[in-house]
């Protein structure tokens, strides 16, 4: 039990390394598995007892004063009604600054959902299909390589066995990592490595298109690995749309969902409400230096979001929120694609999405993965509550969400702690929301 705790506190952290999950060969996007979840509805009664709610406020509290986190905002809505909305401790701890529900965060790789959302988007206009090679809309990407270790160090390059697929690139199928793998050096002689692109005075599309010349961790089907997918992803949104990254999401999602604290890059008006980053360090917490460094695979500190280029919009790992922001997102998913009358995707690519895209082999223990999101297919064998269908994701600062259509819940948990030190939040935030379901 105490491994599963573990995977599970881990899950934003993922973001950070690149991670092979090695499936069979035929673990591509079709057949698909039956739907966990069933069909989405959205008029089933469903009840949280505030009473039992209060063990998570007291918990969340008591993180805050331990000096474990500095702030954070939780936010849960049940059927569609807010059940529950606080901010914890402090925006700026060294100023004296409290922490407010409309503060905004850096959600990094919580963005891979609405760049996946936008693919869909365009599978549901004609502009593709998931069998789609990537080749199609990116010609550099016809022919790739994978890197392959040698016994004894170094690794050979061989062909890939054939072309990478969008739908691999949604599922994290495509072998493509954040730079890790046998071909490492390669990558990072490249200057390609990690998921930050705040940092970068070039597109994201001319990044990607160097990408495209370098060895893979792992042949295309073969392995779920974490990496750039999402990011490429982004590009063949703008390719097909002709219009760039931020202004397909803002014209399509985030103005339309009335999402007005999300954005790539901070305005100047805003400043006052950006969230700072902590370092677990020593079970506390400490600010990161700004902007900060390199460490690892990631970016440590408080990044490049405010005063930076603003010239890499990153499809994996680059947007700002708020969690009223993103529950209004995740509420459009929980309807099936439909938000105040407005409908964004049809019900059918939504259950698509959320149902486990894997055939032959398992995420992680008891765990799938869709076209975006990792579902839960056994709360037993994943070792914490849960429903089965339930299916969300996390960014590398910590935060996390959730929607889970059989008890109508969204869950959005927004904190900015980088590393976090093996922090037990996400574990625990999960089991006293499903406890005090009623």
């Amino acid at each position: 039990m105490a491994l599963r705790a573990t995977l599970l506190a881990a899950l934003s952290a993922t973001a950070l390394t690149g991670c092979m999950i090695s499936v069979d060969e035929t673990t591509r996007l079709s057949p698909m598995a039956p739907l966990a979840h069933g069909t989405i509805i959205n008029d089933a009664p469903h009840g949280i007892s505030q009473a039992r709610l209060q063990v998570l406020d007291a918990t969340m509290k008591q993180y805050v004063a331990d000096g474990k986190l500095a702030g954070a905002v939780v936010m849960i809505h049940q059927d569609g009604r807010e059940v529950f909305s606080e901010a914890y401790g402090w925006r700026d701890r060294e100023a004296g600054d409290r922490m407010e529900e409309d503060d905004i965060f850096r959600i990094a790789s919580q963005t891979k959902a609405l760049t996946s959302v936008a693919i869909m988007m365009l599978m549901e206009e004609g502009k593709l299909v998931l069998d789609d090679p990537l080749g199609k809309f990116l010609p550099e990407w016809s022919k790739t390589t994978v890197a392959v270790a040698k016994d004894g160090g170094g690794y050979d390059v061989v062909p890939a066995r054939g072309p990478i697929a969008i739908g691999d690139l949604l599922s994290h199928t495509a072998g493509i990592s954040y730079g890790t793998g046998p071909g490492e050096k390669a990558w990072r002689d490249a200057g390609i490595f990690g998921w930050y692109f705040a940092d970068k005075t070039e597109p994201v599309a001319d990044v990607v298109k160097r990408m495209a010349a370098l060895p893979m961790a792992a042949q295309p089907g073969a392995s779920w690995v974490y990496g750039y997918n999402t990011d490429i992803l982004g590009v063949v949104v703008e390719k097909i749309s002709g219009q760039s990254l931020d202004v397909f999401l803002k014209e399509r999602l985030i103005d339309p969902l009335g999402m007005k604290d999300t954005s790539f890059c901070l305005p100047p008006e805003k400043s006052s409400r950006l969230v700072v980053v902590y370092s677990a360090k020593d079970g506390k917490s400490e600010r990161a230096a700004a902007p900060g460094a390199w460490t690892g695979s990631g970016h440590i500190g408080q990044g490049h979001y405010e005063n930076g280029p603003c010239k890499a919009f990153a499809g994996g790992a680059g947007l700002l929120s708020t969690a009223a922001d993103y529950s209004r997102f995740l509420e459009m998913l929980r309807r099936g694609g439909d938000l105040d009358g407005k409908r964004y995707l049809s019900r059918k690519s939504v259950e698509l999405m959320s149902q486990d895209s894997l055939v032959e082999a398992t995420f992680q223990a008891g765990q799938g993965f869709g076209l975006g999101f990792r579902i839960t297919e056994s709360p037993g064998k994943m070792g914490n509550l849960g429903s089965v269908g339930d299916y969300g994701w996390g960014g590398a600062y910590h935060s996390t969400y959730w929607v889970d259509p059989a008890e109508g819940l969204t869950v959005s948990f927004m904190t900015q702690l980088i590393p976090a030190g093996g922090l037990d939040t996400q574990t625990k935030l999960r089991a006293l929301i499903y406890s005090a379901l009623e």
